[in-house]
């Protein structure tokens, strides 16, 4: 069975490919179709884009497709960036800019006050039926200083606290068994298993 994953982000994809790659699907990516609209994710949650980039594309290939949305809350800054995580300081995708940005606004705030969770909403959507929804969601704390060369985004300044070290830090297979997005992937899969 071919899966269609809704996202433009290699990182994101390629994840995606490593969690996926013992299920039998075929993984591709939106660089397999020749015309791909831009969706503006303009929802409120992640839900809400996640349901609105995997139901659009599902209808539009005519294939099943997952889609997620998925970014920082940071609990000091009120949940930012949250669902603007990609394009927090402007630009979509600029990791460098987003981390510095996300780095002046918590300038001098003690760790105890990094608290901060990766949180993913990600939606399975056949071509002719409403999606489903799946969570995950990883609470760490925001560093001062990049750790770590793996990962992207926000990866190498996300600590995560039981492990003593960031994403960027941690082996792939120790980062997708329990990041965010590894655990909304999980509960899509025991669906698509059930397909």
């Amino acid at each position: 069975m071919q899966l269609l994953v809704a996202t433009g982000n290699q990182g994101k994809l390629k994840e995606i490919r490593l969690l996926l790659a013992a299920s039998g699907l075929e993984v591709v990516g939106l660089d397999s179709l020749s015309a791909v609209p831009q969706i503006e994710e303009d929802g409120a949650t992640f839900a809400a884009n996640a349901l609105k980039k995997g139901e659009t594309m599902a209808r539009l290939s005519g294939c099943l497709t997952l889609a997620d949305d998925s970014g920082l809350e940071v609990d000091a800054l009120g949940g930012a960036p949250g669902v603007h995580s990609a394009r927090y300081a402007g630009i979509q995708g600029d990791d460098d800019a987003n981390n510095r940005k996300l780095l002046v606004a918590l300038k001098g705030l003690p760790r105890e006050h990094r608290r901060a969770a990766f949180v993913c909403a990600m939606a399975l959507c056949p071509p002719d039926a409403p999606g489903q929804l799946f969570f995950g969601r990883l609470p760490g704390i925001i560093l001062d200083e990049a750790r770590g060369s793996g990962g992207f985004g926000y990866d190498p300044f996300f600590l995560v606290t039981e492990y003593g070290q960031t994403l960027a830090e941690l082996p792939v297979e120790t980062k997708n068994r329990i990041s965010h997005r590894g655990q909304a992937l999980r509960q899509a899969l025991e669906v698509l298993q059930r397909m």
